[in-house]
């Protein structure tokens, strides 16, 4: 006497009124390129910020708004004018007076 085989498992994915192409769920995050002159800047950050994200991979926030993950020299590219204009604007106490006139 001969034993029966085993009744094949159907693949849900495999039948005919499904597709054959399974789906991978990912999250995926992306960070907006900013067109322009963004990319061509060095950016002021906190030191302590740059060095967190060279350990996890993070992307900073720049003091103009750039978001972004360092990973090039910025002593190869010119300060970003804004970035620049908000620190100094910070160090001088923020007001628009200039030495009480």
């Amino acid at each position: 006497m001969s034993t029966p085989y085993p009744e094949p498992q159907l693949d849900p994915m495999s039948s005919p009124d499904r597709s054959t192409t399974g789906l991978l769920e990912r999250e995926h995050v992306e960070q907006e390129v900013e067109p322009g002159d963004h990319e061509r800047f060095a950016h002021y950050v906190r030191k302590e910020k740059v060095l967190e994200s060279a350990l996890s991979g993070e992307p900073v926030v720049a003091l103009c708004g750039k978001v972004w993950v360092p990973g090039r020299d910025p002593k190869k590219f010119p300060v970003c004018p804004m970035c620049k204009d908000i620190y100094e604007g910070l160090n001088s106490g923020g007001g628009d007076d200039e030495g009480g006139k």
